[in-house]
């Protein structure tokens, strides 16, 4: 299904015709504060009081299996975040993958690795299609290393033990052999908490990863996901003109979407979930229309 890319407000002012659109990445009058400290105390306890009403999310939640995190970017002067469990790092099965499409970027950028055609495609059969081929020739082409390094780097704090972690790329997904680098808190493979995959979004709707250029890039590939299922299966049915721009994964019981919904001024948001529950995927599902109302969209 293709969206419609831009949605112009047309105003006459003196005679002169401008034009705003639907533009990514955004500018916020700020940038110089980090996402942890616009956490919103309103958007905290109608979040809290949504999910808690629910009586097998709130069962989850309290035995750490379950972790949301929201980013309301309808005012991006005035930006709010929330977070349930957002500390708590758990294993994310695929969409850890949005890690390795960060040091490929970085490593175009200083020259480390080049940017061919081939590696093109496979960045984008490993986010879009969550290719596992795909994605273990990106990791053999980067290393862990440097992987690790971008990750933990002071530029990006996307893994930061003083927050419990975060993302992390420690296994080749398309096969059990080769080297491993867990990570040093829990020895996940593959791990995520919703405040770091909620902190990557932030970053890269300003700009801010790796460089302009970059993040256009990345959200380029990250766009009209090849996988319509959790986030994505509802919002076709409820947004269908919504830009989005989406990772998600599975594995066993461990389910987990991420997603940058740019639609209507009221419905541009970040939605993270991670879950530990053979019904996760459907729980996933279910968590869109309570979000878009505790953000009052209508």
């Amino acid at each position: 299904m293709k969206r419609n890319f831009l949605i112009y407000l047309v105003v006459f002012t003196f005679g002169y015709v401008t034009i705003y659109g639907q533009q990514l990445p955004f500018k916020v009058k700020n940038t110089q504060i980090p996402l942890r400290q616009l956490i919103d105390s309103t958007l905290q306890l109608k979040l809290e009081k949504t999910i808690n009403s629910n009586k097998q999310w709130k069962t989850l939640i309290d035995q750490n299996k379950m972790a949301v995190g929201v980013v309301d970017l309808s005012d991006v002067d005035h930006i709010k975040f929330a977070r349930i469990n957002g500390n708590n790092m758990m294993y994310a099965a695929s969409l850890p993958k949005i890690a390795v499409l960060l040091a490929a970027m970085d490593a175009f950028d200083s020259g480390e690795l080049l940017e061919t055609p081939e590696i093109k495609k496979d960045m984008k059969l490993m986010i879009s299609n969550s290719n596992n081929q795909a994605t273990t020739r990106m990791i053999d082409r980067l290393g862990f290393k440097k992987i690790e390094e971008v990750l933990t780097s002071d530029r990006y704090d996307l893994y930061d033990k003083e927050y419990g972690g975060g993302l992390w790329v420690g296994k080749r997904y398309a096969s059990g052999s080769g080297k491993t680098n867990r990570d040093p808190l829990k020895n996940l493979s593959h791990a995520a908490s919703v405040t770091q995959v909620c902190r990557y979004y932030y970053l890269l709707a300003q700009g801010k990863l790796v460089s302009e250029a970059r993040s256009k890039q990345m959200l380029d590939i990250m766009e009209e996901p090849a996988l319509h299922h959790k986030f994505v299966n509802t919002l076709d049915k409820i947004a269908p003109n919504a830009r989005l721009f989406r990772k998600s994964g599975s594995w066993r019981t461990y389910h987990s979407d991420s997603i940058l919904v740019w639609g209507q001024p009221s419905r541009r948001y970040i939605l993270v979930a991670l879950i530990d529950d053979a019904n996760g995927e459907q729980i996933i599902r279910k968590l869109v229309e309570p979000i878009e109302e505790v953000l009052n969209i209508q």
